[in-house]
């Protein structure tokens, strides 16, 4: 074996267990939430339990809005015209409540674990 590719091997071989990490972190899910005329569209998710995934919220209104969850334990302002990413779980099986704080009234929606 030539002597450059000599320290090459063991160099990968320490390398490999560094490619998990981002290959997790590609494999979790989006799932988007649209807020238009002050109101989450889908207003219910279902997402898989026991999983990391991410919680896209595209802002279509032209004011700002908060994203808030206390059982998910997430707060977000996203700006008018604008999206956020909110990365939530594993979250165990059950159902997740979150509102638009700056309309409570009508935007209202639920994150349901599967």
């Amino acid at each position: 074996m030539p002597r450059a590719l000599s320290f090459l091997i063991p160099l990968a071989v320490l390398a490999a267990p560094l490619a998990v990490p981002i290959t997790a972190l590609a494999a979790e899910q989006e799932f988007v939430i649209v807020i238009s005329n002050h109101k989450f569209e889908p207003s219910e998710v279902t997402v898989p339990a026991n999983e990391k995934v991410r919680l896209v919220i595209d802002n279509r209104d032209s004011t700002a809005e908060e994203f808030e969850s206390k059982s998910l334990k997430r707060e977000k302002v996203v700006a008018g015209k604008s999206k956020a990413t909110i990365v939530v779980g594993p979250l165990a099986p059950g159902r997740y409540p979150f509102v638009g704080e700056y309309n409570e009234k009508t935007a209202q929606g639920v994150v349901v674990a599967k």
